[in-house]
């Protein structure tokens, strides 16, 4: 009979001596930079998670998404716990680089991908240039217009003032890239620049941009366009208008050079903020702009 009793209380006392042990997989067919890699957790005999995915972000998520705005190779560390007993498991993992050039617009009402157009490799590279030095960061969408658009990029707007803005930039403006195949859809993004006589040429700002959000648009108002003799739109563009709306008005006008590809909800979220005069918001929305590689 002792031995009959003592056999439970020794694998009972295993049992409660046993360790979590850390386990996981990376479920996700596809390891691409803004392509959300979902990591599957396989850990027993743990209560508590903690996540730490190589490049500064963290998660206490029993199985979390994560997505990478960075390239290359990443350290994932799961550690799994049971009060204070842990276990910890590594694994490295490689993050392939966007095809396009992309950034990354952080606000406060969330973030918006953008897709930088190879068409308009000079609007691109500035785009990019000014990015990487950290030029846009702090500035804020200075000009918003409800089913129109959100201006931002003024290196006035980084300070809180009165000063009218619209008119700062880095000293420079770019050569117009007009593009037959980049229209103002909603969620492109486009160059402003100075109107009227004074720019024949229509160059670009060297820094300021705007998102269109847009408005509605039918076949006559398309049609009209086309009339003018200014433009002229494919089928497919035209459907693309008719189920997504923009600012049509503006192609010819202003340099389109990319296009938001995640992140629409945003530019309705700005959009609808309340704004005084010069269609500047009442309060500051702050951007900050982050090339991904």
């Amino acid at each position: 009979m002792r031995l009959f009793l003592f056999l439970p209380i020794v694998a009972l006392l295993m049992t409660s001596c046993a360790k979590p042990l850390a386990d996981f997989a990376v479920n996700s067919s596809e390891k691409k930079v803004t392509a959300p890699i979902h990591f599957d957790n396989k850990s027993k005999k743990a209560t508590t998670f903690h996540w730490d995915f190589g490049d500064g972000k963290t998660s206490a998520d029993p199985s979390p998404t994560h997505i990478y705005y960075h390239s290359g190779r990443h350290e994932v560390t799961l550690k799994a716990s049971d009060g204070k007993k842990s276990t910890i498991k590594k694994m490295e993992i490689n993050i392939e680089p966007p095809t396009h050039c992309e950034v990354l617009i952080e606000t406060e009402f969330g973030n918006m991908l953008v897709q930088l157009s190879d068409a308009t490799p000079l609007h691109r590279d500035n785009f990019i240039k000014l990015a990487e030095q950290g030029f846009y960061d702090g500035l804020a969408f200075h000009r918003v217009i409800r089913n129109f658009m959100i201006q931002g990029g003024d290196p006035n707007s980084k300070d809180e003032n009165s000063q009218a803005l619209g008119s700062g930039g880095p000293g420079y403006t770019i050569p117009a890239e007009f593009v037959d195949t980049l229209f103002h859809l909603r969620g492109a993004i486009a160059a402003a620049r100075t109107g009227g006589p004074m720019n024949p040429e229509k160059k670009s700002s060297g820094s300021q941009f705007y998102i269109v959000q847009g408005d509605q648009v039918d076949d006559a108002y398309l049609n009209a366009r086309e009339a003018s003799g200014k433009v002229r739109y494919p089928t497919s563009v035209k459907e693309a208008y008719k189920a997504m709306g923009g600012t049509p008005h503006l192609d010819g006008e202003y340099t389109v050079f990319g296009k938001v590809i995640q992140g629409l909800d945003v530019i309705d979220k700005i959009a609808s903020q309340q704004t005084g005069p010069g269609d500047r918001p009442v309060k500051p929305i702050r951007m900050k702009v982050i090339v991904i590689k």
